[in-house]
């Protein structure tokens, strides 16, 4: 396993394979768990080649203490990579990213990028496209793999990948999760015992509104949730909400030729965590 911290150091080596390898892209923000090693092994079995970056990406995060409290465990990161199918490791500092202009680009997502996390961290997915489309200009892959967490963010980058025309196919892989039903996150090892403990019921309330979806309509889910969150003692809850797969945008009656998808964001203390499941 190669690991280089200069965009012109990964490009020669990259450049040097370009011929002969189809390239797989993992891109993280670090503090890896094995969900992230599930990216990294599905895209090694699918390219010659997998190349993951750690980069804590500063313009995705609207607010600065999460940014400054995102857990960094590089040597950690590097030592379960070098375990795992990795063949190159992209490294770099926000300077090497961004030189001397750390801002995002703006983007428009037709209109992905208003609802739900989009509604609650202001400019998050601008920052998320400006990285996503510097690292696939870096990295020139074939294919990129985004765990289903973060579904929204997958909508966004195929969006963005349409748009810009860029010659990658976006990989949604399933959410990796605890043997306790919690969605396997970074920012997981910040809660406290008891948060740890208590966690699961976001994951329970998922698959509880899933059947309850069934047989009722979105709006009486919605508040069933809310209800549910509304006496925990540990959980504050920021949103849940049924949307279309494709727009992201609330469902108001059922529609049998649709794919929806229930999405929740939790405040743990001050820890967020968000998931989401199928309906």
């Amino acid at each position: 396993m190669l690991v280089f911290a200069k965009i012109i150091s990964v490009q020669q080596k990259i450049e040097s394979l370009k011929n002969v390898t189809t390239i797989g892209f993992v891109p993280t923000m670090g503090a890896l768990h094995e969900g992230h090693l599930s990216l990294v092994e599905k895209a090694k079995k699918e390219n010659d080649i997998v190349v993951v970056s750690i980069f804590v990406n500063p313009t995705q995060f609207d607010n600065a203490d999460d940014l400054i409290n995102y857990p960094k465990t590089i040597d950690k990161d590097l030592s379960m990579l070098k375990s795992s199918n990795c063949d190159i490791v992209f490294t770099p500092t926000p300077e090497e990213i961004y030189a001397n202009d750390i801002q995002s680009q703006s983007f428009d997502f037709d209109g992905l990028e208003f609802q739900m996390e989009g509604k609650f961290r202001e400019g998050h997915f601008n920052g998320v496209g400006t990285i996503v489309e510097r690292l696939f200009e870096i990295v020139e892959p074939h294919k990129a793999y985004f765990g289903e967490k973060d579904f929204q963010q997958i909508q966004i980058i195929r969006k963005m990948v349409e748009k810009r025309n860029l010659p990658v196919k976006v990989i949604a892989c399933p959410i990796h999760r605890e043997k306790d039903g919690l969605a396997m996150s970074s920012r997981n090892i910040r809660l406290t015992k008891e948060q740890r403990a208590s966690a699961p019921f976001i994951y329970k309330t998922l698959k509880k509104a899933k059947a309850e979806f069934g047989t009722k309509n979105a709006l009486e889910v919605v508040k069933w949730v809310e209800s549910e969150f509304k006496n925990h003692p540990l959980f504050n809850l920021e949103y849940f909400e049924i949307a279309d797969e494709d727009t992201l945008l609330p469902v108001e009656t059922k529609n049998i030729t649709k794919k929806y998808r229930a999405f929740i964001a939790v405040f743990a203390g001050k820890v967020r965590l968000i998931d989401n499941i199928s309906l």
